[in-house]
């Protein structure tokens, strides 16, 4: 009886092993954004303890972030009627109501995920996104702020705390807040054009090209990619290389008068006037009234009059 008893606590030693170093690798997969591989390991430490909230909870998380949402929800549930104080269950609740528009609610719930975990950036970030959602800015920014004094190198964070401060016009604070952010993920996309409509804001150029060049790599398809980085071009005067990028954006959006008659501009500074005057002709036609664009068909053609008199005889 008693080597009989020995071995149900081996196996049960066993399991109880077997789903903690499950759920060790569930949350370090987790920290990867590795999200289908979590949601493996999080079945498997249920399917060998059908009882761990922290497995339930895992899965819901891993589901969340595979945007199976109602699906999360059910198995969020399930590890608050397991474990109805466990943080994880709470942080992943809260998200799941942000994702629902139920922004009180999402409120109320990181509000306890905070009280059960209050180092967890990732409860005063669902904090911060509910508070956002409910057009409280300054609750947000705060609530931003303190996530990242739980972790400042919590992308999420730093990118909503990003998009608050170039709400307010914080420029200066917005490029070092994104510098930060593409520290830790340089290729990342928002973050990059946050940096670039901070730097566009400032008027900073030379810091710009670089970046909007980075950009157009990662979205070749971008307007705003390619749109900044002839702004950036024309701003520093390289009129020759800005063609080209105009030329590219028209080859996206072949009919948008203020693409031609800023091309017609950039023509005119290089003093080829014919070809000014008809790309001026051109954003005149999709935009018959726009200003911008008669203005430089008349210095164009002026100009070309002027040259076609001064020509020996």
């Amino acid at each position: 009886m008693d080597k009989e008893q020995s071995s149900t606590d081996e196996a049960t030693n066993q399991k109880s092993e077997d789903v903690e170093a499950l759920l060790e690798t569930a949350l370090s997969l987790d920290k990867a954004g590795r999200y289908e591989e979590m949601l493996e390991a999080a079945q498997r430490a249920i399917d060998l303890d059908p009882a761990s909230a922290l497995a339930w909870a895992c899965k819901a998380r891993a589901l969340q972030k595979l945007e199976r949402v109602s699906e999360a929800t059910i198995a969020n549930d399930q590890a608050l009627l397991l474990d109805t104080n466990l943080p994880l269950a709470w942080i992943n609740r809260s998200g799941l109501q942000i994702l629902q528009e139920r922004f009180p609610e999402g409120f109320r719930s990181a509000t306890r995920a905070i009280e059960l975990a209050p180092n967890d950036p990732r409860a005063w970030a669902n904090k911060g996104m509910a508070l956002l959602n409910l057009n409280n800015m300054l609750g947000a920014l705060v609530a931003m702020n303190q996530s990242l004094t739980c972790d400042p190198d919590f992308l999420f964070a730093l990118q909503i705390k990003g998009e608050i401060l170039r709400h307010y016009g914080r420029m200066h604070e917005l490029v070092q807040t994104m510098r930060h952010a593409l520290d830790i993920a340089p290729a990342d996309v928002f973050s990059l054009t946050l940096l670039i409509q901070a730097c566009r804001a400032l008027e900073e150029y030379d810091e710009l090209l670089p970046i909007t060049q980075q950009l157009i790599q990662l979205t070749p398809d971008s307007l705003f990619a390619w749109e900044s980085h002839m702004r950036t071009l024309r701003a520093l005067g390289r009129f020759e290389e800005a063609c080209e990028v105009i030329d590219r954006l028209l080859e996206l959006i072949p009919n948008d008068g203020h693409i031609w008659s800023i091309k017609a501009d950039n023509l005119y500074r290089l003093e080829r006037y014919r070809e000014a005057a008809q790309a001026a002709e051109q954003a005149l036609r999709i935009v018959p009234q726009y200003l911008p664009a008669r203005r430089i068909h008349e210095k164009a053609l002026r100009l070309m009059y002027q040259r076609k008199e001064k020509r020996p005889k």
